[in-house]
């Protein structure tokens, strides 16, 4: 797998400065996602399919 080239900030990441936000590279088979505070460290990198179901996961988890 290489890796994605092109980061851009989340539209889940909301308005704001950037400080806190989620930056987000598609490839043709996969996505990625990193933390733009720390972007040399640690990505989660999804089957496109697959990512679809990450977010609908995020979406439908309930704070206690």
């Amino acid at each position: 797998m290489t890796p994605p080239h092109h980061w851009r900030k989340s539209s889940y990441s909301g308005g704001g400065d950037g400080n806190n936000c989620v930056e987000i590279a598609n490839a043709p088979t996969h996505i990625s996602i990193r933390d733009s505070k720390t972007p040399a460290r640690a990505t989660l990198t999804f089957p496109t399919p697959t990512f679809t179901t990450f977010l609908e996961a995020l979406k439908n988890h309930r704070h206690p």
